[in-house]
């Protein structure tokens, strides 16, 4: 399995998936920990992907999803944007609305 096809996997079997720097317990920069905040006070569970732990995967996810920077957030198969996205749908309310389905 070629990183593209390991990529879509990880997408198609997470409903809510967060590629980051570091993993939502221990994130390795700030970017992804307000990222992983934000899917938290949204109360819904998330898989965590670190992608310094593999430099294909890190250098793979921005050519999956054709976005320059990680994290990179995926709701049900879909690419929802990185970190200052997020933070603009969670202050108008569209992150919790899109994730609502899937809370806890």
């Amino acid at each position: 399995m070629d990183i593209q096809e390991r990529i879509a996997a990880d997408v198609k079997s997470n409903p809510v998936l967060l590629y980051m720097k570091g993993t939502a317990d221990e994130p390795m920069c700030g970017f992804s920990a307000r990222a992983a905040m934000l899917l938290n006070k949204c109360g819904v569970e998330f898989a965590d992907i670190n992608v310094l732990a593999d430099p294909e995967l890190r250098e793979g996810v921005k050519v999956f999803s054709n976005w320059p920077t990680v994290p990179q957030l995926y709701v049900n198969g879909e690419f929802i944007g990185g970190c200052d996205i997020m933070m603009e749908m969670f202050e108008a309310g569209e992150l919790q609305e899109l994730l609502k389905p899937l809370a806890k």
